[in-house]
């Protein structure tokens, strides 16, 4: 038996050291030169022009009408998407519905008042009066009925209103808001609910629930997690919207108040600043709020999470405890 000879044999050497070069990115720092320019340029802007007119500004954004302006605007955003969003989810379930009546009536709604812009719709609905000076409540159509029946100026009508009693401004833009958010959630919601697995409904309805319950207690809960981040988004769209109201005008309105007060001082633009100051601020409250909403409703749909959920699914199919090592 022969031995092989091992002297040949190449001894290894230890490896050398890996010499790892970072990638140049040389198009940052040009990049970032230029905005740090660009943000220098601004500050600068903010601190030596004049016509800011800081210290008027800040005298005259937080007086008592501002203030209530404040309030005002807040108000009309929470009711003015608390209705839009009631509403646009009865527009979706009936475009969802078998009915072809009630599709056909969602679907001519959700078009007329995603056509028209929002600043004329206030415009027009701040004007019904004249179309109808007064709301009456009666029989339909009561004079030419009575004609039929040889009875002149029949006015069978219970009560009525007269539209400038009705229709003042606040509740007129809360409602002309309301009802052109709700033509917009109405598709949110509806693709929210065409989201969901069709399989979802048919087990619910398989476990005895009739299809109101489904709606509620399976399919919407779902659907929330589509559903959630849209509505925030109508939600920033809403509040800043409510500067529109001019048109009609709601003086309970914050954008009313700063432009009342540039117009009187002859200090617009510092005015017009205030209210972006506002409004930033509004919004970023909003936004952190839209952050926690969307943590919420999104439990389950991270990458971390489906991966424990596939997992628990696999080893309940053989089993096996996911919880053991």
């Amino acid at each position: 038996m022969t031995i092989p000879d091992t002297s040949a044999t190449p001894v290894p050497r230890d490896a050398e050291p890996i010499k790892a070069i970072p990638v140049r990115h040389p198009g940052r720092w040009v990049a970032i030169a230029v905005i740090a320019v660009l943000v220098a340029m601004f500050v600068h802007l903010l601190v030596t022009n004049s016509a800011f007119q800081w210290k008027f500004m800040f005298q005259n954004m937080f007086t008592p009408p501002v203030m209530r302006g404040l309030v005002g605007t807040v108000t009309i955003t929470v009711l003015a998407m608390i209705i839009g969003v009631v509403l646009g989810v009865i527009v979706a379930v009936a475009r969802l519905s078998n009915n072809p009546i009630l599709r056909g009536t969602s679907w001519a709604y959700t078009w007329f008042f995603r056509a028209v812009p929002r600043y004329v719709l206030l415009i027009v609905m701040g004007n019904l009066g004249i179309l109808w000076p007064r709301l009456e409540i009666g029989v339909p159509f009561d004079t030419y009925l009575g004609k039929l029946f040889g009875l002149e100026n029949a006015h069978w009508r219970l009560f009525g209103i007269s539209t400038r009693e009705l229709l003042v401004g606040f509740w007129v833009g809360v409602l002309g808001l309301a009802l052109s958010e709700a033509a917009y959630m109405a598709e949110i919601v509806r693709a929210g609910m065409m989201s969901v697995d069709p399989g979802q409904d048919e087990a619910a309805t398989a476990l005895g629930m009739s299809r109101g319950q489904a709606l509620r207690r399976v399919v919407l809960p779902q659907a929330m997690r589509v559903i959630i981040p849209p509505t925030g988004n109508e939600t920033i769209a809403m509040l800043k919207d409510t500067s529109l109201l001019i048109a009609v005008p709601v003086t309970a309105e914050l954008f009313f108040q700063l432009s009342a007060i540039g117009n009187r001082t002859f200090q617009v633009f510092p005015m017009l600043v205030a209210a972006i100051l506002w409004y930033l601020f509004l919004v970023s409250i909003l936004l952190v709020g839209q952050y926690f909403l969307e943590k919420r409703f999104s439990r389950g749909y991270g990458r971390a999470d489906k991966a424990k959920m596939k997992l628990e699914g696999l080893a309940a199919e053989h089993g096996a405890n996911p919880e053991l090592p």
